[in-house]
């Protein structure tokens, strides 16, 4: 009898185990997956810059200096960081047919902001023309970034894919990734032939906090001749009947424009690069504009000890935008940020 009763105990207890404790910790997994996806959709990172009025980076300041407003209606700050952490870079060339003379500076100052570069620090080296080229991917190990820089070339086909290698990245490769993330950009800032629209390219802004540092280049009325090979399309040299087919005039081409329409073109892409810079809370420069190297330092400093702060918006729905405001207590400092968000939608890429 002792037998059948212990046997019984056991048998329950077992049962027990069997389906009481793992549908509590199964409870739990849930509830810990629950927060987990919770934290990684619904939390808006802010990066944010914080500066004297001499431009110099202002260090020091706690959560409680900082105020953020989401459609003018104050947020509960659930997220701030102050640390230094590593970079996650993205060097953008323009190898476009409007580079052409000036690619060789191009590549020397990208090789001049690798040197900024700290071996906890990441990069990943893209250039567009008539399409997209990812020369090496994400990577701390500089030289294999210094050679990739050293690849670039101008492309065979006419085609300035700019708007395209933007949302590429910002999409797609730094899509995901914590931490600091930035773009540099180096490029005339014409775009040529991109899928991308300009909508679309500041929706995908609004929806990463990734920050644009455009280094834009001048780049003159010169033609773009090309030989018919080297036409994206194939050029007929001659008709049916044997006659040869005129070439196109070059001023059909991007860059060979009366000086007028060029220097407008100049004012366009400017203005273009400086929304960039806007709405990421990067910052716009001209490749003429002082030492290039001393802007890089600037640049990898904000980037390194900038602020982060996060929130949970009460309500947000995927593909709508809010506006943004971030204040700091203290007199007499200039605050970067971006201004907008936007939600992604979950299936996004």
């Amino acid at each position: 009898m002792f037998h059948l009763i212990m046997r019984r105990v056991l048998s329950a207890i077992c049962l027990m185990l069997i389906f009481g404790g793992p549908a509590k910790i199964a409870a739990q997994d849930s509830s810990k997956q629950q927060e987990a996806i919770r934290i990684e959709t619904n939390l808006v990172s802010v990066p944010v810059i914080v500066s004297d009025q001499q431009g110099r980076y202002v260090a020091g300041l706690k959560r409680e200096d900082f105020t953020i407003y989401q459609d003018r209606i104050r947020q509960q700050i659930a997220f701030f960081a102050t640390s230094e952490e590593p970079l996650n870079v993205a060097l953008l060339l323009d190898t476009s047919k409007s580079t052409r003379e000036i690619l060789g500076e191009i590549k020397k100052t990208a090789a001049k902001f690798i040197q900024q570069l700290r071996p906890q620090d990441k990069a990943m080296v893209v250039t567009f023309d008539y399409d997209v080229h990812i020369l090496c991917p994400l990577t701390s190990d500089q030289k294999i970034v210094e050679k990739a820089v050293k690849k670039a070339e101008i492309g065979d086909y006419v085609g300035t894919t700019l708007r395209d290698a933007i949302i590429r990245v910002t999409t797609g490769h730094l899509r995901g990734i914590t931490g600091r993330k930035a773009i540099i950009l180096l490029t005339d800032g014409k775009d040529h032939r991109s899928q991308t629209t300009m909508r679309e390219l500041l929706g995908s802004i609004e929806e990463s906090d990734t920050m644009i540092y455009p280094i834009y280049y001048t780049t003159g009325p010169a033609a773009v001749r090309m030989r018919p090979e080297r036409m994206p399309m194939p050029f007929p040299r001659r008709g049916p009947f044997g006659r040869r087919f005129p070439m196109p005039r070059p001023q059909r081409f991007p860059g060979a424009q009366r000086p007028e329409i060029n220097q407008r073109a100049n004012e366009k892409a400017e203005e273009f690069l400086q929304s960039l810079a806007d709405n990421s809370a990067g910052r716009f420069y001209r490749s003429d504009a002082g030492d290039l190297k001393k802007t890089f330092e600037l640049i990898t400093d904000e980037l390194r000890y900038q602020y982060r702060i996060g929130f949970y918006p009460e309500s947000a729905q995927p593909g709508e935008s809010h506006q943004l405001k971030v204040e700091v207590a203290r007199p007499g400092l200039v605050v970067r940020a971006r201004r907008t968000y936007r939600m992604p939608f979950a299936n996004a890429q």
